[in-house]
């Protein structure tokens, strides 16, 4: 029997995205106080949810980053020295002390007021320009703090881009008139882009939201129910610890919304017996590592981009959760696929798993589900979204009274509070830092310039619009996944939507394909050697080695990778974001589910139900994915007959090995 400790481990720590470098252990008097200030911080945000503040939303967004941002120089080491502090030193209590007066500055009633310095927008004062400063060198050093360098040097060389984009040649496509400092400093601190763009005011809303309900949902014990279920939901068969694994990383991925986190969480329960069914440690990782980065794509909490999506599309968030749904089965069935492939070739063997019923599971502690139904319910019946999931909290809180070892006493309660603030902490970093590089283009016109680039660049093979729209693509998908190799999940998206976004409007892609394929080529680059946060948690877990493992899970993800291109190749691709007529919804799922099967046959060398594939065959199931993501009639007949044939060449291939006389060794 496997021993599984789901049941007795203290729950783990709720993040909302990859963005994060490991934070401070903070204890003691400064752990209490950094706690009380995270309190009163969520106490503020749930406040304007009902009671908005009259002074509006960038006066409330001031005030939250003057909560917040300081607390991300407390709570994050600097990284400098031999090794991390334990407690903040000296430079950060000095720093987190002027982060808080330059960003309350703007409302301070010295200078004329809030009004009076939104009325010196255009025409700062010196001072204006020395705190603008100050705030935004404090920036990107909470950014370089949570996320390491690259975000930082990318916003550098957009400032410096702002700032010189004068001296180049006006011939040169992306010239432009040039900005002096005072304007940088004004766009990005008097302004309702910036540091108080649409990336802070949905970190400052939606996002700090979702990560309180899921530290509440966290410590009312879902988590440990969510991997129990998923535990309890197999006997014994070969294929039971990697269906656990994988089903319990989507469902706790429902509260955390963080890969690296759901990997680390579901690998430590399950690693165990993952090794007693023979996975190898990479092997194993990269499951793990796969099914965590499934947790920014599964609803009701997907990452944090995706709320960004409804903000920059004016739609309800509602709306981006039916986007996600068919994407989000594609991207589990490949991996299940995966999981499938693997029990047979590498001889997985079946594990005792704990005989608890799970329909006994879900009598008893079902009720985990109804504030993840009820988020969806308020959210169809018109209900805003940072309402709704306020009432989601609410209702959690309350169901923590139906286990006794889950209470949420006030104690229990105010943990959560603060937890869920400091969760956010990273995002409100990055999404701060981001303010940067979108106000930057926006100034510059710098999105549209790169945006007729790409498209040229595609128009040198041809003016055939389907190959300038594929090669586009390409290049898109292309560009995103390397720049996902430097800078988080959030910022990556922004970034690719200002720049490549642009382009795949101009060729006529719908606005939701366009930002769903940004989205997910974001996310996917989670799983893209070599930094990918969710392989090295895993391969912590696991004691496997770090870049092999990385390899396993791009092995897993692989499918998913090319899924988001049929969302702008041809019109019907929009139906996989149930967008469309039910029929057309239903067989274009039905062809991108045989696409993903035949991409799991050409990565996988296996066609599951058959036998193992030959090299004929796995190149016959990536051409027969491909061709069926094309979703056109013609292209999806040629796929079923590659997949067939791919099949065939298995079977046979079977028939061969069954055939052969065993080798006699020689005397």
């Amino acid at each position: 029997m496997v021993e599984l400790r789901s049941s007795e481990a203290d729950p783990p720590a709720v993040h909302f995205d990859d963005e994060e470098r490991p934070a401070r252990d903070l204890s003691g008097r400064v752990g209490l106080g950094v706690a009380v200030v995270a309190c009163v911080v969520a106490l503020l945000v749930l406040w304007q949810v009902f009671r908005p503040l009259a002074q509006g939303s960038q006066f409330y967004l001031i005030v939250f980053l003057a909560g917040t941002l300081p607390l991300v120089l407390l709570c994050y080491h600097s990284g400098w020295g031999r090794a991390p502090r334990r407690r903040p030193s000296v430079v950060d209590w000095v720093l987190a002390a002027v982060t808080l007066i330059v960003c309350l500055y703007p409302i301070n009633p010295f200078g004329g007021g809030y009004d009076g310095f939104l009325n010196r927008q255009g025409l700062l004062e010196p001072a204006d320009v020395l705190f603008g400063a100050v705030l935004l060198v404090l920036t990107i050093e909470a950014c370089r703090r949570t996320t390491g360098w690259a975000l930082p040097v990318v916003c550098v060389l957009f400032l410096a881009y702002g700032y010189y984009g004068g001296l180049m040649p006006q011939n040169w496509d992306l010239a432009h008139v040039g900005l002096d400092f005072d304007q940088i400093v004004d766009a990005l601190y008097n302004s309702g882009s910036g540091f108080y763009g649409t990336p802070l005011d949905v970190a400052a809303t939606y996002i700090v939201l979702f990560t309180i309900y899921g530290a509440v949902l966290d410590l009312s014990g879902a988590s440990r129910f969510f991997v129990d279920l998923s535990v309890a939901a197999f006997r014994r068969s070969r294929s039971a610890a990697g269906r656990t694994a994988v089903a319990a990383g989507f469902l706790l991925g429902t509260v955390s919304g963080s890969g690296t986190a759901t990997a680390v969480s579901v690998g430590a329960v399950t690693w165990p017996m993952l090794k007693r069914a023979g996975y190898p440690p990479e092997q194993a990782g990269g499951m793990l590592a796969a099914a965590g980065v499934g947790a920014i794509l599964s609803p009701p909490t997907l990452g944090a981009a995706a709320f960004i999506v409804a903000e920059y599309l004016d739609v309800s968030y509602l709306t981006v959760l039916g986007w996600a749904m068919i994407p989000t089965v594609l991207y589990y069935l490949g991996i299940l696929l995966a999981v499938e492939i693997d029990v047979r070739r590498f001889g997985v063997k079946a594990v005792d798993l704990p005989q608890t019923s799970a329909l006994r599971l879900l009598a008893r502690f079902g009720y985990h589900f109804s504030s993840l139904i009820l988020i969806v319910v308020l959210l169809a019946a018109g209900v805003s979204a940072t309402r709704s999931v306020v009432y989601a909290t609410i209702l959690a809180a309350a169901l923590s009274f139906l286990d006794r070892r889950s209470w949420l006493t006030p104690g229990r309660l105010f943990n959560a509070l603060s937890a869920g603030v400091r969760g956010v902490l990273p995002v409100v970093a990055v999404c701060a830092a981001a303010g940067i590089i979108t106000s930057i283009t926006t100034k510059t016109g710098l999105g549209a310039k790169l945006a007729s680039k790409l498209i040229s660049w595609a128009h040198v093979f041809g003016d055939n619009p389907t190959l300038v729209l594929a090669l586009t693509t390409v290049l898109a998908a292309i560009a995103l996944a390397i720049l996902g190799l430097a800078v988080p999940v959030t910022a990556s998206f922004i970034i690719g939507w200002v720049i490549i976004g642009p382009a795949l409007l101009q060729l006529g892609v719908p606005a939701p394909a366009a930002a769903m394929f940004v989205f997910y080529y974001s996310v996917l680059s989670e799983v893209t050697p070599p930094t990918a946060l969710a392989a090295v948690g895993a391969s912590a877990i696991t004691g496997g080695r770090t870049i092999p493992t990385m390899w396993q899970a791009l092995k897993y993800a692989l499918p998913a990778f090319l899924a988001p291109i049929a969302f702008v190749l041809t019109e019907p691709g929009e139906y996989l974001l149930a967008r469309g007529p039910v029929l057309g919804i239903v067989w274009t799922t039905l062809a991108a589910a045989l696409a993903v099967f035949g991409l799991a046959v050409a990565t996988g060398g296996w066609v599951p139900g058959v036998g193992a594939a030959p090299l004929p065959a796995r190149v016959l199931g990536g051409l027969a994915g491909l061709l069926l993501l094309y979703l056109a009639p013609l292209t999806i007949a040629a796929g079923v007959v590659a997949l067939s044939l791919a099949a065939f060449l298995a079977y046979l291939y079977r028939r061969r090995s069954v055939a052969a006389p065993p080798a006699v060794p020689s005397s």
